[in-house]
């Protein structure tokens, strides 16, 4: 009877970039689905993310390699190395697993029900999924973090006919040879239209919120008594933090002398936004910290920032911090346009200012250092009736099997 039951669970294969050691919220869809029954294997690249260097305890075979996750089958292709730095071997890390990773599809895609695309990179390590679809006509879905082409053109390449054609032939084909499709930013539908098949119906499915630690005691990150605005995070060009400490800068001597501003975090724009601010003893650096620790500074904090420059890409794109920010259930100080700037407008989570406008930020701060306790109470009480509904995570992982086996 045992042998019966192994023999009718339906099988899935997951396509995904990355996977367990790596950090991705894949790992807790593939365990979700593990658990209701479903036999899963994953087709995946040995783990170098996000150093580009292989993980200790693992290493390139020829071709690929397999091992095992609690049950989980993993197929790991050979990785490239050393793509940090480098943007040739970042491009040729997509080639290798595209190619790789089609030649196994092709040979093994017969045995699996469903097929199951993480795009969380580059639209090119869903090649794969779609060749299984293609060769077998197995239902196929796409759980889609990131835009193409938009978000090659966003990365630096010039929008040019040579590159353009070809690259819109590619991602038509790709769209348009999957069964179902989720998103993880409304947004994403209208970039999306265009390239997709006219019946497809798109399924909103966000980030869920990681779970933070709330026994932890706040961090003693400044002045008592003051309100303490925290940008944690990557630190580069497209975070904008030189128009968002410029604009604090201009604030009066008594909105400074009620607030201090914290920078935590690390990237290559770090020094610069230190050199800058070195005369404001308000700004204050604290460095990357560990993931662990976040919710201390988090909790010690009254508005969490999010920001991103004001790129038409960027207003498509919820960053991770967004959900960090409702798990931690604070105010939240929007400075993008787009998406996130709705989620924080219709759910009443905060205030909202214009990337581009160093006077509408400068008055956003002002609004949130003179705002009533009582108004940043239901900011962080709306924050938690949307961690419990939109962006909770049985939710979305029930949700996203439900589209991808009906």
């Amino acid at each position: 009877m045992m042998s019966d039951i192994l023999k009718n669970k339906k099988k899935i294969l997951i396509v995904t970039e990355c996977f367990y050691p790596e950090e991705f919220k894949i790992n807790d869809v593939a365990l979700d689905w593990q658990e209701k029954g479903y036999e899963i294997d994953v087709l995946t690249l040995v783990p170098t993310y996000p150093e580009g260097k292989i993980y200790p305890g693992f290493k390139n075979s020829f071709f690929y390699s397999k091992d095992k996750y609690k049950n989980i089958n993993i197929f790991r292709i050979r990785a490239v190395t050393g793509y940090r730095d480098s943007l040739i071997k970042k491009f040729l890390r997509y080639i290798n697993f595209m190619i790789l990773g089609s030649i196994i599809a092709v040979f093994n895609g017969k045995k699996y029900d469903y097929i199951f695309g993480w795009n969380g990179g580059a639209l090119t390590d869903m090649l794969p999924a779609v060749l299984i679809h293609k060769i077998y006509n197995k239902p196929t879905m796409f759980w889609v973090q990131d835009v193409w082409p938009d978000s090659v053109y966003a990365y630096g390449f010039k929008k040019t006919k040579i590159l353009s054609i070809p690259l819109n032939i590619f991602v038509r084909f790709m769209y348009r040879n999957i069964s179902s499709i989720a998103i993880s930013s409304k947004g994403f539908e209208r970039k999306l239209k265009p390239y997709v098949k006219n019946d497809l119906k798109f399924s909103y499915a966000p980030n869920w919120a990681d779970d933070l630690n709330d026994d932890l005691d706040p961090a003693n990150i400044g002045s008592p008594g003051k309100i303490h605005f925290t940008f944690a995070g990557n630190i580069g060009k497209v975070q904008n933090l030189d128009r968002i400490l410029e604009a604090y800068s201009q604030l009066s001597d008594d909105c400074k002398n009620k607030s201090q501003l914290h920078i935590i975090g690390d990237g290559s724009h770090l020094e610069y936004l230190k050199a800058i601010s070195k005369n404001n003893k308000n700004i204050i650096f604290h460095g990357k910290k560990p993931r662990t620790e976040m919710s201390r500074y988090y909790k010690a904090s009254d508005f969490l920032i999010i920001s991103l420059i004001d790129k038409p890409i960027f207003e498509v794109t919820v960053p991770a911090k967004t959900q960090t920010y409702i798990a931690a259930k604070k105010p939240i100080l929007a400075i993008i346009n787009g998406d996130v700037a709705e989620i924080v407008k219709e759910n009443k989570l905060g205030v909202c200012a214009n990337p581009s406008d160093i006077q509408n930020i400068r008055s956003a701060f002002e609004k949130c250092i003179n705002m009533p306790e009582s108004i940043r109470s239901e900011f962080s009480i709306n924050n938690l009736t949307l961690l419990e509904t939109t962006f909770n995570k049985d939710n979305i992982i029930n949700k996203l099997i439900y589209k991808l086996v009906n």
